[in-house]
Order: C-alpha cells, then sequence, then structure tokens
C-alpha cells in the first residue's frame, strides 16, 4: 500500500489539524524532536505505521491506534 493511504477516521490534533493519511502520520512523527521520537510509544507508533504501508489490511487501523496513543500519553504526562 503506498504512504498516501488514508485512515478511516482522521486523526485531529490539537489546534484543528488532522493526519489524514499514513504519510501524514510519519511526517508528523518525524517532525517530533529525536529523544522523542525514540520513546516506546513513539517506537510503536512508527512500526505500526511501517507495517500500514507494507502491508495494508488491518494495519492501517492498527497504525491509526498506535498514532492515538502514542498522541494520548502525551497529554496524560503534561
Amino acid at each position: 500500500m503506498p504512504w498516501s493511504t488514508q485512515f478511516d477516521d482522521p486523526i485531529s490534533l490539537r489546534g484543528g489539524r488532522r493526519l489524514r493519511t499514513l504519510q501524514e502520520a510519519a511526517d508528523f512523527v518525524m517532525q517530533l524532536p529525536e529523544a522523542e521520537q525514540q520513546e516506546p510509544r513513539w517506537q510503536t507508533a512508527i512500526e505500526m505505521l511501517i507495517n500500514a504501508a507494507e502491508t495494508g489490511g488491518g494495519w492501517v487501523l492498527f497504525a491509526r491506534i498506535g498514532m492515538l496513543r502514542a498522541l494520548s500519553a502525551g497529554i496524560r504526562r503534561g
């Protein structure tokens, strides 16, 4: 599947921005500080994004869930 594959439901970010595709989600993670990218929550999200881009199917849903979990973990902390 291409990185342009869309999530069934976009991922809403603070400020009203939305992540609609695997590529947008990957770009978002890559814009995080390097130390934050290395946190397990983001490493899991990245792994799910890669699996979704390579395999498709249910991995797209897992990638969305991985992103949502990583984002919500950041909100709980701070």
